[in-house]
């Protein structure tokens, strides 16, 4: 009996399995075998699923003896028979052309590494586990994991011997101010607000803001509020307690939070003095990247240029919103873009960004304005930076 595509489609959909919006292409890998003369088996694979159909009129709906004629093909098969899903009896057998035909579903008990892990560990996120995999630190059976895909079940041994964390307490960073509810720092040009996952190997500004939160510590952001690019330096607020974590995090969700960077772009942007309101999305080319987008979100920057000096600009950046990359891509998207920007421009120094003032309110009815020292190599391109600003803030 010639069995087509066709034919196991019309079966999946008397099963339920297929709908009347699938095709036929969409059964490849067909295979037929007879296990007796008296019957014929079908493999076949759709939606990267393996069935197996059996024509065979004396099965008489024994649930055993058709696995029995699937397993004198493939002894190692596991999965289920479906039953019939157009009777109103339990049966398995259903008719089609004259025959009695039978579905059975391959089912696996193998799974991807790093899902049995992140499984069997809950509080360990599935990428960070992933992480461990490729840093060697997963053994199969007393063999080194291969890679995340690796499939492995339940009755495989599986070893996880994980690196010692990192030791940062001899770690600083500046402190600009510090009392009950927050603690401010001038963080510098190339550090971390916090790391990316669970594992890390480097110090960060949470690293630092552990010592002196109580908020967080379960996790690899304590006491963050907001964060700062790793290549840009400048203010970073954190919380200390729960009440000053949840008021600053609507502060800066509610675009309460006041916030002036200092930078320096390459070239002079046409207009001394304007407002960037264009959406920023996510660049589908380079998904890592963002990019001024009609369909992204809503972002909006004032800026104000200070100084001019050899082909390059001293800007005061004002964002009312907080999209990621927002000054870089905006100042880029002028033509304009921040010098040592190695993602938006051109780079051989570091970024030219500074987080220069921050305004909130730490506690009820008080208002705070906290202002980082400018950077030596700002005020080596333009030595009148501070008298400048001066005027400006």
């Amino acid at each position: 009996m010639k069995v087509t595509s066709s034919d196991l489609l019309a079966i999946l959909r008397r099963f339920n399995i297929a709908g009347e919006t699938n095709v036929p292409r969409e059964i490849d890998q067909l295979r037929s075998n007879h296990p007796r003369p008296i019957n014929q088996l079908v493999s076949f694979r759709f939606a990267k699923t393996r069935y197996y159909v059996l024509f065979d009129d004396t099965a008489e709906d024994n649930e055993q003896y058709v696995v029995d004629q699937i397993k004198i093909v493939d002894s190692n098969i596991q999965g289920q028979l479906l039953e019939n899903a157009v009777s109103e009896l339990t049966t398995f057998g259903l008719p089609f052309k004259g025959k009695d035909v039978y579905l059975f579903r391959q089912e696996s008990d193998k799974k991807r590494l790093d899902i049995i892990l992140a499984e069997r560990f809950p509080d360990t996120s599935r990428s960070t586990w992933q992480k461990h995999i490729k840093a060697g630190a997963v053994t199969v059976n007393s063999i080194p994991a291969k890679n995340v895909r690796q499939e492995v079940s339940e009755a495989d041994y599986i070893a996880v011997s994980l690196p010692e964390a990192s030791d940062f307490s001899a770690r600083e960073l500046p402190i600009m101010y510090i009392d009950d509810g927050i603690i401010v720092v001038n963080k510098p040009s190339g550090v971390l607000t916090h790391a990316k996952g669970a594992l890390s190997d480097e110090f960060t500004v949470a690293d630092f803001f552990r010592r002196y939160s109580s908020v967080g510590l379960e996790t690899n952001r304590p006491g963050i509020v907001h964060r700062l690019d790793r290549d840009t330096s400048g203010i970073i607020v954190g919380a200390r307690t729960l009440e000053s974590f949840q008021r600053l995090k609507r502060q800066f969700s509610d675009r309460k939070a006041n916030k002036h960077y200092l930078a320096i772009v390459d070239g002079v942007p046409k207009h001394p003095k304007a407002t960037i309101d264009l959406p920023i999305g996510r660049n589908p080319s380079s998904p890592s990247t963002f990019r001024v987008d009609p369909n992204g979100k809503p972002a909006r920057t004032d800026y104000e240029v200070i100084a001019t000096k050899a082909g390059k600009s001293l800007v005061l950046l004002h964002p009312s919103t907080g999209r990621t990359h927002q000054l870089r891509v905006h100042m880029a998207h002028l033509g304009t873009p921040i010098h040592g920007d190695r993602i938006y421009g051109k780079s051989n120094t570091r970024l030219f960004l500074h987080a220069y003032q921050l305004e909130i309110t730490p506690r009820a009815s008080t208002r705070q304005t906290f202002t980082a020292p400018i950077p030596d190599e700002f005020i080596q391109l333009f030595p009148e930076i501070p008298h400048e600003l001066s005027s400006r803030l």
